[in-house]
């Protein structure tokens, strides 16, 4: 692994929490997008290398929508940058990882993405992403 790629936090009101992150971070968000296939709306700042992820649902039965009900807004997840998704996956199954989703999906800022389970990673919600084209 890389580096911390960005920090995923769930919102109820992506509109709301732009502006506030907006004013906690002294800067505008750079970028909105809706990811169609986890039924869900992002909006990305840039703090250093690192970016905060906005996470809000677009469907009532997304992860995103679940986790609100659950435990209200918050950390959602952190993501680490990898070279090499495929061969990360191969390698933390090897060392006992429960992975969600082998085979990698497409998400939001032109990543591929495969998540860790919380109950093998010590309660955090871990992802993987590397960039789409590599």
């Amino acid at each position: 692994m890389r580096k911390i790629e960005h920090i995923g936090i769930a919102v109820k009101d992506l509109e709301k929490s732009n502006s506030l992150f907006a004013k906690l971070l002294g800067k505008e968000h750079f970028k909105t997008e809706e990811v169609d296939g986890e039924k869900v709306a992002t909006s990305f700042f840039q703090v250093g290398e690192t970016k905060v992820e906005l996470l809000q649902a677009t469907d009532e039965n997304s992860p995103i929508a679940k986790y609100l009900e659950r435990r209200s807004e918050g950390v959602h997840h952190i993501a680490f940058d990898v070279e090499d998704i495929q061969a990360e996956v191969e390698r933390l199954k090897g060392e006992g990882f429960e992975i969600l989703n082998e085979t990698p999906k497409l998400g939001a800022d032109n990543k591929l993405m495969v998540f860790l389970h919380p109950r093998s990673t010590n309660g955090v919600l871990i992802e993987l992403c590397q960039e789409r084209g590599i």
